[in-house]
């Protein structure tokens, strides 16, 4: 693996030890988390950094434990908007950089300077991911392995695997590309949402990078994950037919319409995914042919693993490698899929 030089500053974190608060804000995002997120909370207050936690409508004391820490501004949103939480997060940062973590893990100091310092070096790079380990035992996540295996060629000199997409709790970003982008489309929500923020930061040329010195730990909160599957199968869809090309969308959507467990979450996300159509057919704009066929390669290996056209295992995670588990529930109301513009 590469490994970037120092910033061009004079001093550096070896010397100066606001160096890396002067330059990275952490973005937590919070939802009816108040029994467990202390502990989340010790590990990144340890960190040294600018703190701020966007709270998602919260109805239990997530709110009240966040106050009582006076290194944490709190955010709050008037509405559970999903992952676009994440978007009200950085816009009140006042670093160059953030590190997005979800209310179940944290990060380790030292991958944060080495990430920085990558940023700094290339500023083509947007994001850098980073390696997972899982629970106490600290496991490699699969989906740091597929990262680490990436088998894409490198177009812009940066060392590193090449990413097409990203843990949503697992980055570090430039808040300039973000606000290039427009950060999360709050149509999505939940599930997936990545994706669709990670093609928007390829047409404009920015690039993202695997970084194993960069060490996230999580603990996964399952206790959402049910009710947000069907949203993870809606966008998955909705992803393909607004930025892939037609041949590659077609192909797409067959697989994950067969491959995805036959129950009410599928019954339900095929729903979503017709009911929003006209909406992702008007933002179509499919991606160039280089992109298009990178995306191709990688998913070989799905294609590869298919499971029988019948199944109805239901799945802990969601449908994509890359997708986060949930730090939200919809919100409530009969048409929870649909988000305000």
């Amino acid at each position: 693996m590469g490994t970037a030089g120092t910033s061009k500053d004079s001093t550096g974190p070896g010397t100066d030890p606001r160096w890396l608060a002067d330059r990275l804000t952490v973005v937590l995002l919070t939802y009816q988390c108040g029994h467990r997120i202390d502990r989340v909370l010790d590990h990144l207050t340890e960190l040294g950094l600018p703190i701020i936690a966007v709270d998602n409508d919260s109805t239990d004391d997530t709110v009240a434990v966040l106050e009582r820490r006076p290194e944490v501004r709190v955010v709050r949103s008037a509405a559970n908007i999903g992952a676009a939480g994440r978007t009200l997060g950085y816009q009140h940062a006042s670093t160059p950089y953030v590190v997005f973590c979800d209310d179940d893990g944290w990060y380790d100091r030292d991958g944060l300077v080495t990430a920085v310092q990558w940023l700094e070096r290339y500023p083509q790079l947007a994001l850098l991911n980073a390696r997972i380990l899982v629970g106490d035992a600290q496991e490699l996540d699969v989906i740091s392995v597929e990262m680490a295996d990436s088998p894409l060629p490198d177009r812009a000199g940066i060392p590193n695997p090449v990413l097409l997409s990203f843990m949503a709790g697992a980055a570090v970003a430039r808040v300039a590309a973000l606000q290039q982008v427009g950060g999360y489309d709050p149509e999505f929500f939940l599930g997936g949402e990545e994706e669709t923020l990670a093609h928007k930061l390829i047409r404009r040329g920015w690039q993202m990078r695997y970084l194993p010195e960069l060490v996230m730990h999580h603990h996964p909160s399952l206790a959402n994950a049910p009710t947000l599957r069907a949203h993870g199968m809606r966008n998955t869809l909705w992803n393909a037919w607004i930025h892939r090309r037609f041949r590659s969308a077609v192909r797409y959507t067959v697989f994950i319409l067969v491959d995805t467990p036959k129950n009410r979450d599928w019954v339900r996300g095929v729903g979503m995914f017709v009911r929003g159509l006209p909406w992702v057919l008007r933002r179509r704009r499919p991606m160039a042919p280089t992109v298009d066929g990178d995306l191709r390669v990688l998913e070989e290996r799905r294609f590869a693993g298919r499971r029988s056209l019948f199944n109805r295992v239901d799945p802990v995670v969601f449908l994509q490698p890359t997708h986060p588990l949930p730090v939200a529930a919809p919100p409530s109301g009969p048409d929870p899929e649909r988000r305000p513009a």
